[in-house]
């Protein structure tokens, strides 16, 4: 994972592994806080974009690592982008059933479906088999049963969903009815204030929006990432 540029725990004081270290903390903090009964759990975390090509995937992979690097806390990163799933792919792994398969059988337990890491605090959902239906899916009554297990079966879990981009699906805004808090990556240099406002217009009402500002550029030859939230 370290050779693809992805946070590793032995990948040491790299500038991505503290990047993300600080993007973390105020996620974290309102994961563990108490709970609104008004609003989603905060341990559910949704990381999208405006259009595709600006990094959420590799956000998400690299959030969830950096989570699961946390003393006593377990990561489980679901894979919600069900029309190009990448998350599995990015990490070289063949596609397997996941979540629309969940959706589709409630005989089949999210147990079957989890795949489990070499990092022992990390858990992987996959998307699962690709279906027309999936926006309708994710608005059913068995996504908000779903979402409400993952979110309460473990007290100690933060949840990364890495969902479609905002702009191209209608997915991504009925999965973000159901986060807890959400991280809008947003390519430095390329991404159009336009597009984000569109972005942001759609998540109106939501609670805790966040920015990740990705591939921003410090010093020549350098890649950062900036973090802004409201």
């Amino acid at each position: 994972m370290q050779e693809m540029g992805l946070v590793t725990a032995a990948g040491g004081r790299t500038p991505l592994v503290e990047d993300f270290r600080i993007i973390k903390r105020p996620l974290l903090k309102r994961a563990q806080a108490a709970r609104d009964p008004k609003n989603p759990p905060a341990n559910l975390i949704m990381v999208t974009s405006s259009l595709p090509g600006e990094g959420k995937t590799f956000c998400a992979i690299n959030l969830a690592m950096s989570i699961a690097m946390e003393l006593d806390t377990r990561v489980l990163l679901v894979d919600a982008d069900v029309a190009r799933p990448s998350v599995l792919r990015t990490l070289g792994l063949p596609a397997q059933r996941g979540l629309m398969d969940i959706l589709l059988d409630d005989k089949l337990d999210m147990a079957d479906v989890m795949l489990r890491t070499n990092v022992n605090t990390l858990t992987l959902l996959p998307a699962g088999t690709s279906n027309p239906r999936a926006t309708e899916l994710l608005a059913s009554q068995a996504m908000s049963h779903l979402v409400y297990e993952i979110a309460n079966r473990y007290p100690d879990r933060i949840v990364i969903f890495d969902s479609p981009p905002l702009l191209l699906t209608s997915e991504a805004h009925v999965l973000a009815a159901h986060m807890g808090q959400i991280c809008v990556v947003v390519e430095a240099e390329r991404t159009t204030q336009h597009a984000v406002k569109d972005s942001l217009r759609q998540l109106e009402g939501l609670a805790n929006v966040n920015l990740i500002y990705n591939k921003t550029r410090e010093f020549p030859g350098t890649e950062t990432y900036d973090y802004h939230y409201g």
